[in-house]
């Protein structure tokens, strides 16, 4: 294992103290006098065009960040990721999550302790999509001969959060007449919402746990598995005997796991459980098999090129100089801000109702993987880590907490998200309204990087304490992420780009961005805690107070 190297010894470190000493950033200054500014620092990424000419960086800042990535050996890391060395340290495993959108090999496979990974890989999506074409033309179906048209994935986590992510940025593209659903809270309320108004007989439901044992997970699994039971049997679909019970869950469950013989044990046929590997993060598994809800939603020729979309980012941080590396400069200016400008949150703010779960998706991504006070070898970190990462489509947004964005006095980088051409190209008595949406996402970023001067305030006729509240700073930072339109590729370049800011900035502070240890200890007490909640006397007494006081109010009003 080589220890880390410690960012605050790095002679680009040093420069950039020296950068943040009276630092005043002019964005209009810094664009009046540099005319090629918003050019220069416009770049491709795929099919994105990024703009971080708003960004509050001048050139000799942006090449101390480059040189502080070449310090730390950001481009080497990668380089060991991507060849499967054991860079999840604590758990000692390689991390390929980038092996899953590999391009079947015509030579050169990848062998990772005497693993064929592409043979790995492509053999299990290769199973996925023949099942997923099986449940979209009706090859599949349920037990009593009918089509299925919900898919409910039950899952947590990674196991959620990317799939309905995906589902509902891309659900214009479900084409097969098949709905999914997603479930993850152990509140009863998420299940019973979810399959109020479906009829057993078309359900299709797949439990995503890798080891077969997440609480939450298998908890909704079993009360599915009774809602089946109970809805075929009330309809007489099934008689009411342990074989006719064994057969519903066999037409009704599949699985995504690789404890296939916990999966068996639930009842659901082995032969219908797609499995991934220890290697791959929950985090960073949406392009695994626990997209099976999305292959049979969308298909799986839209699933692959949701693959090609990741590829092609993972190729561009493998073969651009770090000057150039879209994802790279983003993760520096996210370090930049966070550890020399005191940031602490950074917003994600797509101006695409479609994204509407994009913000919730990167705060797993983002803040499981970098929330850490430890470097990868186990010493403390020597730096500020991670960022609170939160967001709302716009221009809901707008209207709530952008306030705070333009005028407050904390500093909040924000990234725009748009695209050219709308899922739905509506007008409103002759206007094209997402040409209007877009007006505003291109207002936005220009109102927070020039802001508007006392001396204009007052030029449009304002006078006394109002001038002072109708004023902007600017100099609010923000990065523009432009595309033509929401395809799956694009999808993939954007969750894509996102993995690899995360894992720059993993690097750069010496950090395991790869395991997540910080969620074990609550998962446990719970467990300890439930035998209490049941009204056992020794597990209430080994509570601390606190929790012995919540424990006597809930006995107490629990109905």
């Amino acid at each position: 294992m080589t220890a880390p190297i410690d960012p605050t010894t790095t002679p680009a470190w040093a420069e950039l103290s020296s950068a943040r000493d009276g630092f005043s950033p002019d964005l209009r200054g810094w664009f009046a006098d540099d005319p090629a500014r918003a050019e220069r620092l416009s770049l491709p990424l795929a099919d994105l065009h990024v703009d971080l000419s708003k960004n509050l960086v001048t050139d000799e800042i942006l090449g101390s960040l480059v040189r502080l990535a070449e310090q730390t050996g950001v481009a080497e890391r990668y380089a060991a990721m991507l060849s499967g060395e054991h860079i999840n340290t604590t758990e000692d495993r390689a991390v390929l999550h980038t092996a899953l959108r590999r391009p079947a090999p015509a030579s050169d496979p990848l062998v990772v302790d005497g693993q064929d990974i592409d043979h790995d890989v492509h053999e299990v999506l290769d199973a996925l999509s023949v099942f997923a074409e099986r449940v979209r033309s009706g090859e599949w179906r349920g037990v009593t001969g009918k089509k299925v048209t919900h898919v409910v994935n039950i899952g947590i986590g990674g196991s959620d959060l990317g799939p309905v992510m995906v589902y509902e940025a891309l659900k214009p593209l479900a084409d097969a007449g098949i709905q999914a659903r997603f479930v993850s809270n152990i509140d009863p309320t998420d299940i019973a919402q979810k399959t109020a108004d479906l009829d057993p007989e078309t359900t299709l439901f797949i439990v995503a746990s890798k080891t077969f044992t997440t609480l939450e997970t298998l908890t909704n699994a079993r009360l599915a598995r009774e809602w089946l039971w109970a809805g075929l049997s009330a309809s007489d679909a099934i008689a009411d005997d342990d074989a006719s019970r064994t057969d519903a869950v066999a037409h009704h469950f599949v699985a995504v796991s690789t404890a296939l013989d916990r999966v068996a044990a639930f009842g659901i046929d082995p032969a219908n459980a797609f499995g991934f590997w220890d290697w791959v993060g929950g985090r960073y598994s949406v392009d695994s098999a626990i997209g099976l809800s999305l292959a049979i939603t969308l298909g799986p020729n839209a699933f692959r090129e949701l693959l090609t979309g990741f590829h092609a980012v993972d190729e561009h941080v493998r073969t651009t100089p770090l000057e150039r590396n879209v994802p790279v400069l983003m993760g520096l200016l996210n370090v930049w801000y966070t550890n020399f400008l005191d940031a602490q949150t950074h917003a994600v703010l797509p101006y695409a109702q479609q994204l509407s779960r994009f913000p919730a998706y990167l705060q797993q991504l983002t803040m499981e993987s970098n929330g850490k006070s430890v470097r990868w070898d186990g010493t403390p970190v020597t730096t500020e880590t991670g960022e609170v990462f939160w967001g709302e489509p716009g221009t809901n947004g707008q209207h709530a907490f952008y306030q705070l964005i333009h005028q407050g006095t904390r500093l909040i980088p924000a990234d725009f998200i748009a695209f050219v051409n709308p899922a739905y190209p509506l007008s409103d008595d002759g206007q094209d309204v997402h040409a209007l949406f877009l007006a505003n996402f291109l207002a936005q970023t220009k109102a927070l990087a020039f802001g508007k001067t006392a001396e204009e305030v007052e030029a449009e006729g304002t006078t006394g304490a109002l001038v002072a509240a109708r004023a902007f700073s600017g100099n609010r930072p923000t990065t523009s992420i432009f595309a033509p339109s929401l395809t799956p590729a694009v999808l993939g370049q954007l969750i894509a780009l996102y993995e690899h800011i995360t894992f720059t900035q993993g690097v750069i502070w010496g950090i395991n961005s790869f395991d997540q240890w910080g969620v074990e200890l609550g998962k446990q007490l719970a467990l300890q805690i439930a035998p209490a909640i049941g009204g056992d006397a020794d597990a209430v007494a080994a509570q601390d107070p606190s929790t012995q006081a919540l424990l006597a109010y809930y006995q107490e009003h629990r109905s």
